[in-house]
Parts: structure tokens; sequence; C-alpha cells
């Protein structure tokens, strides 16, 4: 660094993830071997957003400023060889979206520092990332304490002659969750033919939205879970859960180029039948009224605290509802038995959270007995969860490389794609569905 040792920027007790309207204090760190002239030293604190329609192009399409502020710190002088210290202060906005990256765009903010020199000298510059966590709460979504649920009607015809029908009729638990919490489904599947179906599979999808001249979908399977087929003639239900993972809130308030949507997609193979439950991503969880009724399973709250189970993705017990009854004629129902999850460990014992695995900050724990691959990234680019992996308190910025964590990155997608219907759009399909087989 020629005349320089040491340039560097350090924010106050290590903190890397600011929210909206916080204060962000630091220092400017600079060691000389000898006398260093110059014009100014600076600090500038930026944030912005850019996006592309080119995967992993840093060449933006389309641009959007955050932030962008300027402080001089020390005017004309000379520093003299040792070391040397220049304190900053910025203060963040209140309408600012939550870091974020994907291969087709990103939220990003930073400080840098520069030191001009006079002329023909070289100027010497530094960097510095942050992060910013613009809170999602989920009690603020109209709802969300309800329970979704979607149905569709499938016919079976052979050479214009109708041979049977199918319903596939799913439902969860809550409409939003946040990292941590657990999503509980059930599903039905009542088959009026003589075929058995294909297997039935649940899947947790990201999808990103980059608003850019020709906008593009980025879909992503973030877990998945398969269930078995159902005999002919039988009325069958399957019950399973997804632990949802660290990922970026819905929406991305505050971004007009990028849109964020989840979604649980149930799917049967042979026939084809689809139905889709769209659900919000936060940092906030649902407050349940006392009224409110939870489905038996394990609690992820107590998956959380030290001493109890741990969250295990396979079938919880049965409900008991007799309103939920849908099989014609009374008959029992079969349960459908999971024959994979992607959120299972390898050496298929219980996925047992840490107690400290998630807080409010939507950032990644380690598994217990697990330690941390020094050479893993910070982010986590297969959903575009920026915030750092790190536990509470004043410590820097802990990655991780678990699988179970972090979704293993998928083929490049092609684009644009086409987006899962949206809530309406499935209403409206399961009408036509109902009306076409009066």
């Amino acid at each position: 660094m020629g005349k320089l040792q040491e340039f560097d920027i350090t924010f106050a007790n290590n903190k890397v993830v600011y929210g909206p309207g916080e204060s962000i204090i630091g220092t400017v760190k600079i060691r000389t071997a000898n006398s260093l002239h110059y014009k100014a030293i600076k600090v500038n604190c930026q944030g912005s957003c850019g996006i592309s329609n080119k995967m992993n192009d840093s060449s933006w399409s389309l641009e959007e400023q955050y932030l962008n502020s300027m402080l001089s710190v020390a005017d004309k002088g000379t520093l003299v060889p040792g070391e040397h210290s220049f304190t900053f202060q910025f203060v963040l906005p209140v309408a600012i979206p939550t870091s974020f990256e994907g291969p087709f765009g990103k939220v990003v903010y930073h400080v840098r520092a520069a030191i001009d020199t006079p002329r023909f000298s070289k100027d010497y510059k530094a960097q510095r990332p942050f992060y910013v966590l613009n809170m999602l709460n989920l009690n603020e979504v109209p709802d969300i304490e309800q329970q979704n649920c979607a149905v569709t009607t499938k016919k079976f015809n052979y050479l214009l002659v109708r041979t049977g029908t199918l319903m596939l009729k799913t439902r969860s638990d809550l409409r939003g969750y946040i990292p941590g919490q657990v999503i509980r489904l059930s599903t039905e599947i009542h088959n009026k033919s003589g075929k058995d179906t294909g297997y039935v599979l649940a899947s947790l999808i990201q999808k990103v939205t980059y608003r850019a001249k020709r906008p593009v979908f980025d879909l992503r399977t973030i877990a998945e879970v398969e269930g078995a087929g159902v005999k002919a003639g039988k009325h069958a239900e399957w019950k399973e859960q997804i632990i949802v993972p660290p990922l970026p809130q819905s929406a991305l308030a505050g971004c007009r180029l990028i849109d964020i949507d989840y979604f649980v997609q149930i799917s049967l193979k042979s026939p084809e039948a689809v139905v889709v439950l769209p659900i919000y991503i936060g940092n906030i969880p649902v407050n349940l009224s006392p009224t409110r009724s939870i489905p038996t399973s394990p609690s992820p709250v107590s998956s959380l605290v030290p001493g109890t189970t741990g969250v295990m993705p396979s079938a919880p017990p049965a409900e008991e509802d007799p309103q939920d009854e849908l099989c014609a004629g009374g008959f029992a129902s079969e349960e459908i038995p999971t024959k994979s999850h992607s959120q299972q460990d390898p050496s298929g014992q219980p996925v047992t959270m840490s107690p400290s695995a998630f807080s409010q900050a939507p950032g990644a724990a380690l598994l217990s007995g697990r330690r941390p691959d020094a050479s893993a990234p910070l982010f986590c680019l297969s959903t575009g969860a920026t915030i750092p992996f790190f536990t509470e308190g004043d410590v820097l910025p802990i990655p991780t490389s678990c699988s179970l964590i972090l979704p293993p990155e998928y083929s490049s997608c092609d684009y644009p794609q086409e987006p899962p219907p949206t809530y309406e759009e499935s209403c409206s399909s399961v009408n036509s569905s109902f009306n076409s087989g009066q």
C-alpha cells in the first residue's frame, strides 16, 4: 500500500446490521511508515439497488439510490509516521430496503474512505460493507393469522369418456412465518377413479421479480417434501411441515426494482394437479389470539428453547377436526407416508435446531456440534439472504456452509419465467373447475 501500512474502516462495537433511522458510528484507522501529505480525508456512506437482465452482471441496466452522504473528517495537512484515527457518524433514512443479493440484482450498502493526495500522487481508498434490516411485522398484514386454504378438482377422461375425478385440497396453519418457524401443511386427496395417482410433492418456492425493461422472474425451490401416491377409489390425508430457513422478507419494502414473493405449492403427479398457497416471510412473528387453535405438532418455539425437543421434518400427529371431513359416504381416510424430505439430516436423524438458531434478524445459525467452514461465503446467494450469519452480541459475522440452512445452488434459470398463480387466480381456476363439472 505504499506509504500506508494500514487503512481500514471499523464500526462501533463491531456492529454490521442496522435498522432504518439508526446511526452508523465508526472509525477510519490509518497507519503510515512515512509522512503523507493530503488534501482531504473523506468518508462516504452509500446505499443503492441495481438490476440487470444478465445473470451476475455488474453493469446495471437500472439503478436507484437510497443513501449518498459525504463527510470530510480531515482537511489539508500531513499525516506524520504512526497511527491515526478519525471518527465518523451517519444517520440512515427511515425508509430504506433490507439488504439483498440475487443473480440479477442486489441492494447493497457500504462506507468508503478516501485520502485525496496532491497532484500526481497516489490516492488511497478503503471500503467496508454493512447491512440493513427493515423489519417486516407480520401482524400488520391483514388476516395473517387465518388458515390458508386452496382446492382444485381434476377430471379423468379417456376417449371423451369421463372415468373419474380427483380432488386435491391443502391448507397451512398460518399465512405468515419468520425464519425458524414451521409451516404446517395438511393435504387431502380424494381419488374417485379406478387409477392410482403419482406421488405428491410440497415445495416452498421463492419468486424474485427484477423489474428491468424486460422483467426477470427468478424461481427457486427452497425446500421440498415428497409423499406417496393414493390408491384408486381411496381418500387419503398427508400432514407434513417445512422449516423456514433464513430468507429475505416478502416484498422488500422501499425497493421499486425488486419484489420478493413466497408460495407453498402442492403438486400431484399423474394426473397433474396443482394448488398454490401464497405466504409471507417476515421478521416479527404473528401474535396468535388466545382463542386461536394450533394444529397438534412440535412447537417451533419449544424447538428453540434449551432442553426441549427439536423440530423434526416429518408428519406431525393427525388433527381431529370433524368439520374437515371431506370423504363422501364417511369412508375412513388413509395416511400418506412421507418418502423424502430435503430438510432431513443425511444421517437420517431428526433435525434439531440450536437454541440460539434464530433471532428477529434473519441470520442463520449452526447446527449443534457442527463448526462453520472458514472459507464459506457470508452470503446465501441461492436465496438472496445477505444478512451475515452472526450470533448476538459484539462479535464478528460467522459464515456457515450448513446444507440444511443454505439450500443447494440450483441450475441457472431461463427467463422470463411464468410465475406461480396468485391466490385470486387459484380461486378462479377452482371455480371454473367446479362449474365445468356441474
